[in-house]
């Protein structure tokens, strides 16, 4: 009888050990499920985010995150649209040009040098021309010519 119930005290023990284990295994597969879940949310935001046409979604991502944990779909769409439309930095800066801009800064030619030509490698002459075109370009943005 003594046999017997050492038998069956084992069985229990092992019984509850199996019952850890797998209540431990459990436990991991609903942190790794979390995990997924966020790491899905964060992808979801973000591409909602380069939809509206932010330009710094890392950083329109790290303001919203946490205000968007638990939302359905339509309501993220909603509370980002509202978001961008709040912060209008977050998103590209305009082209320059309009009415304010001189033909010159349009064409990619300042001061007679044209801005694709400057490179490595090119004549001492341009660079010294280039040079000059730069210093007088401060000068006048420094004494508020712009």
């Amino acid at each position: 009888m003594a046999d017997e119930l050492g038998n069956v005290q084992s069985l229990v023990d092992e019984l509850a050990d199996e019952r850890r284990k797998r209540e431990g295994l459990e436990q991991k597969v609903n942190e790794l499920l979390a995990v997924a879940e966020a790491a899905e949310r964060g992808a979801s935001i973000r591409a909602e985010l380069q939809k509206l046409g932010v330009a710094k979604i890392d950083l329109a991502f790290r303001a919203v995150k946490d205000d968007l944990k638990k939302s359905g779909a339509d309501e993220m769409r909603e509370y980002l649209s509202k978001f961008v439309a709040e912060n209008p930095e977050l998103m590209p800066a305009r082209m320059a040009g309009g009415s304010g801009a001189s033909a010159g800064q349009r064409s990619g030619s300042v001061g007679g040098i044209d801005m694709d030509k400057i490179r490595p490698g090119m004549s001492a002459e341009d660079m010294e021309r280039v040079r000059q075109e730069i210093a007088r370009v401060a000068s006048q943005a420094l004494r508020g010519g712009f």
